[in-house]
């Protein structure tokens, strides 16, 4: 500092902070400084970035409104397919009763001469015409029936279809790859901190810097770190414990723990709040969800 005004370092920090040239912060470590680029190009790359999220979030949601109300109109008309007949279950056709009566009649009736004989064989023809009519009608009832459960199983399955592709959607416009968020506790993986004795002890996210980088105030001795989110590591709570969906479909979503598989690596979870409130979500990955402060 020999060539300078500043007769200490601490005092040039001091100067570019109140300058606003950079962010000073003083922390237990020592000072940190952050640089503030302030030229035109980068505010202008700034401001594009932040329109660009925010037509991202419209258009998110106008997708989701629109997959929902495709879910009520199948769900409504599942519904109206699973509505019994009644008139054609409690009344059987009437006809039916009446050639039948008309088939016994003739039955008791047959013998004797030759014109009963005849007459009684033309009637007999008739009746057997009407009674294939009949069951035709009977046929073809039962076959309605069967196209009417085959609806029904047919909406539920575009149900479940449209459900998949909102799924899909939500996936693929939510699934990052930064996940650091404020309020979740995480674990400190960083080896090169080992001798420090951060080594695999949880903190808090205060504040994430440029998605990457989070200010984590450790539970232990409140001491604060900048810790790049490749050296941390998602923390799994207990069962019924509140849990931040991190990545993935349901992004930014609070849940409660239901409960895990271990062999899989995935847990059970429940949305608390929100739009998706009361939806399960069973199975999600370990790294999709992480412990709430």
């Amino acid at each position: 500092m020999n060539s300078t005004k500043w007769s200490t370092l601490t005092e040039f920090i001091k100067h570019l902070g109140r300058d606003g040239k950079c962010k000073v912060e003083e922390t237990p470590k020592g000072w940190f400084i952050t640089y503030i680029d302030r030229d035109s190009e980068t505010l202008f790359k700034e401001k594009l970035k932040n329109k660009r999220i925010k037509l991202d979030l419209v258009e998110e949601e106008k997708q989701e409104r629109e997959i929902r109300k495709q879910i009520e109109m199948a769900a409504a008309e599942h519904l109206s397919t699973t509505i019994p007949n009644s008139d054609s279950d409690n009344n059987p056709p009437t006809d039916f009763n009446l050639e039948a009566a008309a088939g016994v009649k003739i039955g008791f009736s047959l013998g004797g001469s030759s014109l009963l004989n005849k007459d009684s064989s033309t009637t007999a023809t008739n009746t057997t015409t009407s009674s294939k009519l009949v069951f035709e009608e009977l046929d073809n009832d039962s076959n309605k029936k069967i196209d009417k459960t085959n609806k029904a199983s047919g909406g539920k399955s575009a149900l479940e279809e449209l459900m998949r592709e909102e799924e899909k959607v939500k996936e693929k416009m939510n699934r990052k790859d930064y996940w650091l968020c404020e309020g979740i506790i995480v674990k400190v993986m960083s080896k090169p901190l080992a001798d420090k004795g951060y080594y695999k002890q949880k903190g808090v996210v205060r504040k994430v810097i440029d998605k990457y980088v989070g200010e984590i105030e450790m539970l232990d001795n409140k001491h604060v770190l900048r810790v790049d989110q490749d050296e941390l590591e998602t923390v799994i709570p207990q069962i019924g414990g509140l849990v931040k969906i991190v990545n993935g479909a349901y992004r930014s979503s609070n849940a409660r723990l239901m409960g895990v598989n271990t062999d899989k690596f995935c847990a059970k979870v429940k949305i608390e709040k929100g739009v998706y409130d009361g939806r399960v979500l069973n199975a999600i990955d370990y790294e999709d969800i992480c412990k709430l402060a």
